[in-house]
């Protein structure tokens, strides 16, 4: 199924270039410095239970697919919090990928799958309802194996550093496990506090009860609120964090003076904040953040403009984060000049930015990444992490923020088995268009030799401070 070739330029001379290009980046370590991989795999390092479990279940990159084709969610074993009965059988699960799988034809999804299946399992007939039981048999029987557990698979997949995503209210278990075993495998937590700071996140005020018992201080006073941040970030850092993570539905940033913040934190923890206060609050929130960020040294991530838990349906049977997020039309000149006005000009301060509006690339983000010394620009994320959205992404961005004003590559993904997928991917994508500007004589070979090992290793280590 995997072609030595494929992504890389059909002109036979370019082609050539990126494949010299490639040659060079394929073997380098890993850095997943944004992901959700789930550090209790690595701190138990039990084996997968099962080729859905694997690949279908905990990935809604697959089961969004297979839901928009009608199958019920619950029928791919996904459980609902309303207590209904899902499927229990794994292999009907895969089944039923297999009887669907040609609805991912094009997609970055089967890319990632067609990868896994190949090089982990030594599959290389496409899945199919003909096929199913085979794979489904040869991927269980090699999960049983010690090199498929899950620390075995993080050194196979040359895994240099993992970042996971963790709740500000996080005990961090996992990792103080994973960290007194004595492997030698590097996964770090990274703070995301939206259920602390989105008045709009459900039990918002019970979630506030909760930080100011983990923090001692009283979460329910604007100094004590700021106060209790400060301490959840120093605990996150002392267990390996080097970034922050902020997942808002707008870039909207306040600076506001702090008799007025202290009134607005008064009115978004009364019942029923109006929406306007809570957007205020939550632009206020991502200031705050960044100063915190300027003290500790934390890098902080703006995941904006995605319409989360769009269905409701979905939202209310099977919870958040459910395949259901959808990019919105987003802007971030207005939005982010409080924040720029007060901490854009700090070279210690790293401010990354993703989008899912692909018009504020060059209208937007390119020009500002490529003026204040704080901010970079994330890269292409959730519907963008594709070989066309890729290619877009630097044709839009390099010629006027450059290379170096973005941070390489994250995953940003729960589906282990696909990390090395989407690397291999972002390799191929960022080779090919070097090879494109070296065939038209912009760059030389030399400087694109460069520019491969930067964009595919050297920037996200850098950037995350890994």
């Amino acid at each position: 199924m995997l072609h030595e070739d494929r992504l890389l330029p059909t002109d036979p001379a370019t082609r050539a270039i990126a494949r010299r290009l490639y040659a060079g980046v394929q073997g380098l370590p890993i850095v997943s410095p944004h992901g959700h991989t789930d550090p209790r795999w690595f701190a138990e390092n039990h084996v997968f239970p099962d080729p859905a479990q694997l690949f279908v279940t905990t990935d809604h990159y697959v089961f969004r697919m297979l839901y928009s084709q009608g199958v019920p969610l619950e029928d791919v074993g996904v459980r609902g919090i309303d207590g209904a009965a899902s499927e229990v059988d794994p292999r009907q699960v895969w089944r039923r990928l297999a009887e669907h799988y040609r609805a991912f034809a094009g997609t970055p999804t089967r890319l990632w799958l067609d990868y896994s299946f190949e090089t982990l399992f030594g599959l290389t007939e496409r899945l199919s309802p003909d096929n199913a039981d085979h794979h489904y048999d040869v991927i269980a029987e090699s999960l049983q194996r010690p090199e498929f557990r899950p620390r075995a698979m993080f050194e196979r997949f040359n895994i240099e550093a993992i970042a996971t995503t963790d709740g500000a209210l996080d005990d961090l278990r996992w990792h103080e496990r994973i960290a007194a075993s004595g492997w030698p495998g590097r996964v770090i937590p990274t703070y995301r506090p939206d259920a602390v700071v989105d008045p709009g996140f459900p039990g918002f005020r019970d979630n506030l009860a909760a930080l100011a018992e983990l923090s001692g201080e009283d979460a329910a006073s604007w100094s004590g609120y700021l106060a209790a941040h400060r301490k959840r970030r120093a605990f996150f850092k002392a267990h390996g964090a080097t970034a922050s993570d902020h997942g808002h539905p707008s870039a909207a940033t306040a600076d506001l003076s702090t008799a007025a913040a202290q009134a607005l934190f008064a009115r978004v923890i009364a019942p029923n904040p109006c929406e306007e206060d809570r957007e205020l609050f939550r632009a206020q929130m991502l200031t705050e953040m960044a100063a915190m960020s300027l003290d500790d040294g934390l890098v902080m991530q703006i995941h904006a403009g995605s319409f989360r838990n769009h269905n409701p349906l979905v939202a209310r049977r099977f919870g958040r984060d459910m395949g259901a997020d959808i990019p919105t039309q987003i802007e971030y000149v207005r939005a982010l000049k409080p924040l720029l006005d007060r901490f854009g000009n700090e070279k210690a301060l790293t401010i990354i930015v993703f989008t899912l509006d692909e018009s504020t690339y060059s209208r937007e983000l390119a020009p500002l990444a490529g003026h204040y010394p704080a901010l970079r620009l994330g890269a292409p994320w959730w519907f963008l992490d594709s070989v066309d959205g890729m290619r877009r992404y630097r044709q839009l961005t390099t010629e006027t923020a450059g290379f170096y004003n973005t941070v390489g590559f994250n995953d940003d993904t729960r589906a282990f088995c696909s990390i090395p997928a989407r690397h291999d991917v972002a390799r191929r994508a960022d080779c090919a268009f070097l090879a494109e500007l070296i065939a038209a004589h912009q760059i030389d070979e030399t400087e694109g030799w460069e520019l491969a090992r930067a964009l595919a290793y050297g920037l996200a280590k850098a950037a995350y401070r890994l």
